[in-house]
């Protein structure tokens, strides 16, 4: 092969590493000089592993910065270092999760209950690694965190292709950590995960209690954080209530932004219907949106379902879909309607077991004897309805959500060491949910 102009790689390296920042730049490391042959630039690389990484997320990068410094276009390709043909990479060692295409921010349905944590991804994909590092998002199963995640992949991905995101649910992580050890590859493995451009963890609760998986995402999350590489966790709890999970693990999951996931309220729960239905090309009433968001009020996983299935009976039948059908439908859903709590019934209810007046549970007012009745009431609204922290507050004489989710906790504590408490509790719940 004729060998035709040089470039200079460590000009070529220092042009892609201003334009990309986001590349990890130890994969650029010895490389060799590249030469100009048959109009391509080649770049000799000295193992497959490390031409896979490049070819996939670097040839864009590096035939820009090719490009700007010959004055011509000069598209780029890694060969082996002594010209013979690249032999195939070794399968990654991770099983990286293809995104759900549906999960993307255009499909998400913002409303009080998962604000916060939409803003902080949003604010991630504008500047990854810097205000929100780490983000960590926790909430009940079925509230939408997986669809915030992959959607912020789906985000960073599109503003910079050549960024090297992972995506993987925690058993994922587990279980290739696992293989990685036992086939020999565990270099290949910390390789992968210390030196990813994003790294987004779902479902982190399933550490507890692993004490292997723990100490290597200890190590990948401190490589990955002193780098300011973005790192994004989900679980459904706080890291301090996720049990048997290591303190450091537990300090460094706080050091960055925590979203809390809460329930849709109604208003949202109606939007997310009209949103996934529109998108099947189905038109709904209101008054079988009403029906549906009623009765499905645990969760976003169930309120799909139920429209999924009322859209499938209706077409199967070949019925329109009217509140008689959605009535059919919902009367079908594994158990009794439960008539939904109200505020007021809770409100009732608190002030006669704890013999305070209502307008003192509803005051401004932080009398002792009142306190611990107002977090109790704020608890069972949080357990029983579907209202947002906000709304819960309003009706509390106009605390903020932070007060909400205080109450929340506090009487969470003080029922465990308390039995009496506990009971009058669990007699407040069967009161109000009967």
């Amino acid at each position: 092969m004729n060998t035709g102009d040089h470039i200079p790689m460590d000009r070529l390296v220092h042009r892609v590493r201003i334009d990309h920042p986001q590349l990890y730049r130890a994969w650029f490391e010895d490389l060799g000089g590249a030469e100009i042959a048959g109009g391509e630039l080649l770049i000799p690389v000295t193992d497959a592993t490390r031409a896979a990484y490049l070819r996939e997320h670097c040839t864009t990068a590096f035939s820009e910065a090719a490009s700007i410094i010959s004055a011509r276009l000069l598209p780029v390709r890694f060969v082996n270092a002594d010209r013979t043909p690249l032999p195939p990479a070794a399968e990654t060692v991770l099983s990286r999760l293809r995104l759900n295409p549906d999960y993307t921010f255009d499909q998400f349905v913002v409303g009080p209950s998962n604000r916060l944590a939409h803003a902080a991804c949003r604010a991630i994909c504008a500047q990854p690694g810097t205000l929100y590092n780490p983000l960590f998002i926790h909430g009940r199963s079925g509230l939408g965190k997986s669809h915030l995640l992959q959607a912020t992949c789906d985000a960073l991905l599109r503003a910079a292709p050549g960024t090297d995101v992972i995506y993987m649910s925690c058993d994922a992580f587990i279980n290739d950590l696992v293989r990685a050890l036992e086939s020999g590859t565990l270099q290949r493995f910390r390789d992968e995960t210390r030196h990813a451009g994003v790294l987004v963890l779902d479902d982190v609760q399933f550490l507890a209690n692993r004490e292997s998986p723990q100490e290597e995402l200890f190590h990948t999350f401190n490589a990955l954080y002193n780098d300011r590489r973005q790192i994004i966790l989900s679980a459904d709890a706080p890291p301090s209530d996720i049990p048997k999970l290591e303190d450091r693990l537990v300090s460094r999951f706080n050091w960055g932004v925590v979203g809390q996931v809460d329930p849709p309220d109604r208003e949202t729960r109606h939007a997310i219907l009209l949103k996934k239905a529109r998108l099947r090309g189905v038109e709904l009433p209101d008054d079988v949106v009403d029906i549906i968001a009623e009765r499905c009020d645990a969760n976003i996983r169930l309120l799909e379902g139920a429209l999924s299935r009322l859209i499938f009976e209706s077409q199967a039948a070949g019925r329109p879909i009217t509140v008689d059908v959605a009535r059919e439908m919902v009367a079908t859903m594994g158990g009794p309607i439960r008539r939904a709590v109200q505020i007021n019934d809770i409100l009732e209810a608190v002030a006669a077991q704890f013999s305070v007046r209502l307008s003192e549970l509803v005051g401004r007012r932080r009398t002792k004897s009142v306190v611990l009745p107002r977090q109790v009431g704020m608890y069972l609204a949080r357990k029983l309805t579907s209202m947002s922290l906000e709304e819960i507050g309003a009706h509390f004489g106009g605390r903020d959500h932070a007060t909400v989710l205080y109450a929340e906790k506090s009487v969470a504590d003080v029922v465990k060491k308390t039995p009496a408490l506990a009971e009058s509790v669990a007699a407040l719940t069967r009161r109000l949910e009967r």
